[in-house]
């Protein structure tokens, strides 16, 4: 999922962004510093959480083609050294908001949370992101605990408006990150590599992958039910053309028709992006 990172901070902007505004659309004082101070957050400990999967990646498998051992090793000293120190001054940023207002039980277990999860993704003994559970991980830290860090900061304490919103970003999250294993699955089989989809077998993930695509989107269409009005959520399914799309190809796919892999994993990172957009833009309009 190398490929996929660059993405990542623009994913972790975007979700955080949606929890903001859903502490705007609810009447919550907004404060500048505070937003700043979690969006360095959110940028450094998504930074370090991609650093420290490169950092120990089997012995077996260099950062860079044909990298000697010695450079190997060098190169991952540092990187590790980075990451440690991005880590350190996310720490720095969460405890300066504190000053700025007392951080409530909820915004800690927040920070906490997140923290765990960088670690469990990429650090050993567990380093779940080698043991085929690092995409669910990357959905749950992005579609969740992002936006949810971005409200709690705000407004102090949870909403139920929040996981109708983060619910659905973190499933389109899910299924975006198990399309990038694809490309790369005959090779991940070859060299016993273990992805979410070499666990499940692309037979199954193939229908799970469409399961999250319309369990986003029903989640949506449901929140009446839970006190939500659907008119600020409504300009979320304007995105659901694109997820029919992405449903359609990844069926086609799974019937042997010529891979479209640059497409495939374009149209799921605009289906995530967008979906989340929309939604942060409804509710800032509101």
């Amino acid at each position: 999922m190398t490929i996929a990172r660059p993405l990542h901070l623009l994913f972790s902007t975007l979700t955080y962004l949606l929890g903001v505004a859903i502490s705007n659309y609810l009447g919550i004082a907004f404060s500048p510093a505070i937003f700043l101070l979690g969006l360095a957050w959110v940028w450094l400990t998504q930074l370090s959480m991609n650093l420290l999967a490169e950092v120990f990646r089997p012995a077996n498998e260099p950062i860079l083609p044909d990298q000697p051992r010695a450079e190997r090793v060098y190169l991952r000293d540092r990187l590790l050294l980075i990451a440690v120190s991005l880590l350190a001054v996310a720490g720095i940023s969460a405890y300066a908001i504190h000053f700025i207002r007392p951080v409530t039980t909820s915004a800690l277990l927040l920070f906490i949370l997140s923290f765990l999860i960088v670690l469990a993704y990429a650090v050993p003994p567990l380093n779940l992101a080698r043991r085929g559970f690092g995409e669910f991980l990357l959905a749950a830290h992005i579609g969740y605990v992002f936006p949810s860090l971005g409200f709690v900061l705000q407004a102090g304490t949870f909403h139920r408006l929040l996981p109708i919103a983060a619910l659905p970003v973190t499933a389109l999250a899910f299924a975006y990150f198990l399309i990038l294993d694809f490309p790369s699955f005959a090779d991940d089989l070859k060299y016993e590599r273990l992805t979410f989809l070499t666990r499940l077998g692309w037979q199954r993930a193939v229908p799970f992958h469409h399961g999250l695509i319309l369990l986003a989107f029903c989640i949506l269409a449901l929140a009446p039910f839970a006190g939500i009005s659907l008119s600020v959520l409504w300009p979320a399914f304007l995105a659901f053309p694109f997820a029919l799309l992405q449903i359609i190809l990844l069926h086609n796919l799974s019937l042997g028709a010529p891979p479209i892999w640059r497409l495939l994993t374009t149209l799921a990172a605009s289906l995530l992006a967008l979906t989340t957009y929309l939604l942060a833009f409804s509710f800032y309009l509101r």
